[in-house]
């Protein structure tokens, strides 16, 4: 979902050409699988279409990759160190840091709001392309 919602958002402001925006996952369980349909509804009120999309896990070569791996939770920080032992340039941040939060995106494989996601989500997004617009990234 934080993938689709950002790559339009930033269609949206007009410097999608700026980004190469990805997720992938921490874990086996998905790898392989489409989207949920929860997230599936979520995107199809964007008029976001991501039927092609499939999970993924996490390489150890997409952290020199990416500048930065934003992840949604504690769960996936403790997965992520399976990869990366030292974050040593600084990348790894939770979504939510960057809309000034210390808490994880509400996860809705458990709690089934998917509604509450795509706030969070929301949230993150603004907050990080702020924090990228005010160091000059864009």
């Amino acid at each position: 979902m934080a993938e689709y919602l950002f790559k339009h958002y930033v269609s949206k402001k007009g410097v999608a050409d700026k980004f190469y925006i990805e997720s992938c996952a921490t874990s086996n369980e998905e790898i392989g699988n489409h989207i949920h349909y929860g997230t599936k509804r979520v995107l199809d009120k964007y008029n976001i279409d991501a039927s092609k999309k499939t999970a993924r896990r996490f390489r150890v070569e997409d952290y020199d990759y990416y500048d930065f791996i934003i992840i949604m939770d504690q769960n996936n920080l403790y997965n992520l160190k399976r990869f990366i032992n030292n974050d040593n340039k600084n990348k790894v941040h939770l979504f939510l840091e960057y809309a000034g939060l210390n808490r994880d995106i509400s996860d809705p494989w458990y709690t089934g709001d998917f509604s509450k996601t795509e706030s969070d989500i929301i949230l993150g997004i603004e907050g990080f392309y702020n924090y990228l617009l005010n160091n000059n990234y864009i």
